[in-house]
């Protein structure tokens, strides 16, 4: 027996990975979390299998079922939104999982950070203007731990993807803009891979107001950065003809060894 964390990606149902919808298919006990999870996913359960919303259950009841089902011997489904490491709520059943000596794994998902930058038909990495991508929030409920506020990361002038803080957004401009300057590109991307996805595109600026405008307040994704809408940048060394000679070279010898 196995409970298997699954991210079931942003929104598009047809972006959770194979191995995840076929354990969806084949576990006996599949639990979602809530609307979040697209419908479609859930229905690819076994027709046999018992489906159930956790939306509304207790910590303390999701681990009772996921103990129940243990004691019977019976593989789980345990369906998160985007990947089940980011914003997940996945660490306190493990934490409980391994109390209880319950076996589980967990099957990534696409994230919304990286289905945003396909929506906006960007790279949040280019040579130049960024090599480093920072996913995070604003402090909230949830408060920051020390030296990851966010005037303290923006001091990176990085790729920044802050997630489930939409409701925040004057304050994080305020925060960003004496890093990142007021002319800054930002995204602000509304049920990314959903039927219904929205987004605008300003600068720190601006984007406040456009958002306001939108009337997003929630389950927006947040993108900063240069590559949003970069001016020029160089070339990578993938494309250069040093790099091909030394992949040349290398398939060479490996073929002779």
């Amino acid at each position: 027996m196995t409970v298997y964390f699954i991210g079931a990606g942003p929104g598009d149902p047809e972006l959770i990975t194979v191995k995840g919808r076929r354990l969806i298919g084949e576990c006996p006990l599949v639990l979602y979390a809530g609307s979040l999870v697209p419908k479609e996913v859930v229905l690819a359960a076994h027709p046999a299998a018992e489906i159930v919303n956790t939306a509304d259950l207790s910590l303390e009841q999701i681990i009772a079922r996921l103990r129940a089902a243990h004691e019977h011997g019976l593989d789980v489904a345990r369906v998160h939104t985007g990947d089940p490491a980011l914003y997940g709520a996945i660490g306190e059943q493990i934490r409980e999982l391994d109390r209880l000596g319950i076996p589980y794994a967990v099957v990534p998902g696409v994230t919304a950070a990286f289905a945003g930058a396909a929506m906006l038909r960007r790279e949040l990495t280019l040579p130049g203007v960024s090599q480093t991508l920072i996913l995070t929030r604003h402090a909230g409920k949830t408060p920051m731990p020390d030296g990851q506020s966010l005037p303290e990361l923006a001091q990176h002038r990085a790729t920044m993807a802050i997630y489930l803080s939409v409701d925040q957004l004057p304050e994080i401009v305020a925060e960003l803009t004496p890093h990142y300057g007021a002319d800054c590109p930002v995204a602000v991307l509304h049920r990314v891979s959903w039927p219904d996805q929205d987004g605008v595109v300003g600068t720190l600026a601006d984007i406040a107001a456009q958002v306001e405008a939108k009337g997003f307040t929630r389950t927006a994704l947040i993108l900063v950065g240069r590559v949003i809408q970069p001016e020029g940048f160089p070339a990578s060394y993938l494309y250069s003809a040093e790099h091909a000679e030394a992949y040349r070279r290398d398939t060479a010898q490996n073929a002779a060894a």
